[in-house]
């Protein structure tokens, strides 16, 4: 295995772009395809690249509040003795390694984008504590655990069939999650994922001589505020070093979070997820001087995703308006039949989601195709749903577009970390694939 990882991760470092250079590489590699494979002409696809380059402004704005939100919460004095707390359960590095893996499993089970965040910060914070631990298979693993996401309660794809009016409901009803997170084969494949993946992990661990590790000084984030005089302080510079208005404003977010628990449940989202973050974030840092200086130290990493995301968005446009989506999930479908259908659904999930990395918008691409497939074939429809479902999650694992929060939050780079996700990738599939096939 350590071969094998050590090959992955020399063809990552010398054939990964930068994440920016791979969504242009991906924009003309769409641009071409959709010329062969589709009516549109080359102006055809410009246009539809352009219709749809500010198409995810407001997830861009959600995922950079994740980022945000998350590294002011880590840096506060509060969180960071938690989160160091836990981490010094790991007393040797190998036991690192398995640790961040299953939190950030559980964590993506709960929320994706909480998975996402959580995983990267306690990453991090076993860095520090752990000796010898490579820094970069660290991060992989934890940037592995968000694979789960799609099949735990915030996955889009079962929520979306389980919720009144969705635009599918008049060809196949509403599906309850009992028949999609809560099904039988959904629950074989996260508890065999649960029990693999951080194992996998552990094997990859690279040997002493080829260990990358990181001092712990430079994962520091600390913000120290500039010591002033009480008597020396204008008014405004008084607030802006209160502690009263931070307790106050953070009271008042919080008791809205206990209006929207009360009312909803237990019932998680993104928008959710960043306003308790930053909530926390205030409340944690004391003052409001302190907090605004952790949220300029934190906005340093949010320009990858600041513009890269809207290219992600064009090639979307493409994709779909073109109609080259819909295009590769019946070429699938083609080769498909009663016993296969759920396999091949997978597969074509995981290569259209290089192209359409946003769970609900490829759903709305491919459920077309896919439904109308499945009840000609007599497969079953929440297992067709949770293929496509599992198939987004499964190629997140080497797409940069989702792994963008946890690289700023850790200072790596993508290729630092893809070698050692192509493995985990690679066994996924196979347990995924038997779930979908065999259960």
């Amino acid at each position: 295995m350590k071969m094998l990882v050590s090959f992955f991760n020399r063809i990552m470092q010398r054939y990964l772009p930068d994440p920016f250079l791979f969504v242009i590489i991906l924009t003309f590699v769409v641009f071409g395809l959709g010329l062969i494979f589709t009516d549109s002409g080359p102006y055809q696809m410009v246009q539809h690249w352009g219709g749809g380059f500010w198409g995810l402004l407001t997830f861009s704005m959600q995922m950079v509040l994740v980022l945000v939100t998350g590294h002011v919460l880590a840096s506060s004095n509060i969180f960071k003795k938690g989160l160091g707390a836990l981490a010094s359960l790991a007393k040797s590095p190998g036991q690192a390694i398995i640790i961040v893996t299953v939190v950030s499993m559980i964590a993506s089970l709960i929320n994706w984008g909480f998975g996402l965040v959580i995983g990267a910060l306690f990453a991090k914070e076993l860095a520090k504590k752990v000796k010898d631990v490579d820094y970069r298979l660290l991060i992989a693993s934890a940037y592995a655990g968000f694979i789960v996401w799609h099949g735990g309660i915030s996955g889009s794809i079962p929520l979306t069939i389980a919720t009144e009016g969705h635009f599918s409901q008049d060809l196949i009803g509403i599906i309850s999650t009992d028949q999609t997170i809560f099904a039988g084969f959904n629950l074989f494949i996260i508890l065999i994922l649960l029990l693999v993946l951080p194992v996998v992990n552990r094997l990859m661990m690279p040997s002493k001589d080829q260990t990358v590790t990181v001092d712990p000084v430079l994962l520091e984030n600390d913000v120290q505020a500039a010591a002033l005089e009480q008597g020396a302080m204008t008014p405004a510079e008084k607030l802006e070093n209160s502690r009263i208005v931070s307790l106050l404003t953070g009271i008042f977010g919080l008791v809205f979070l206990f209006y929207y628990f009360a009312t909803n449940g237990f019932k998680l989202n993104l928008d959710i997820v960043n306003f308790l973050f930053l909530f926390l974030g205030i409340l944690f840092h004391g003052t409001p001087k302190r907090f605004l200086e952790a949220v300029v130290n934190a906005v340093k990493g949010a320009s990858g995703i600041i513009i890269q995301f809207p290219f992600y968005a064009g090639i979307m446009g493409m994709m779909t308006a073109s109609g080259l989506a819909a295009v590769m999930s019946e070429g699938f479908v083609s080769i498909s039949n009663e016993f296969t259908f759920p396999f091949f659904a997978f597969l074509s999930a995981g290569l259209v989601n290089f192209f359409v990395p946003s769970g609900g918008g490829q759903w709305a691409v491919q459920a077309p195709v896919m439904l109308e497939a499945a009840q000609t074939l007599g497969v079953s429809i929440p297992k067709t749903a949770m293929a496509v479902a599992w198939g987004d999650a499964w190629t997140n694992l080497i797409q940069p577009f989702w792994a963008l929060p946890a690289l700023a939050i850790a200072g790596l780079k993508a290729k630092d970390i893809m070698g050692y996700c192509v493995l985990t990738l690679i066994v996924s599939g196979i347990v995924i694939s038997v779930g979908m096939l065999f259960f």
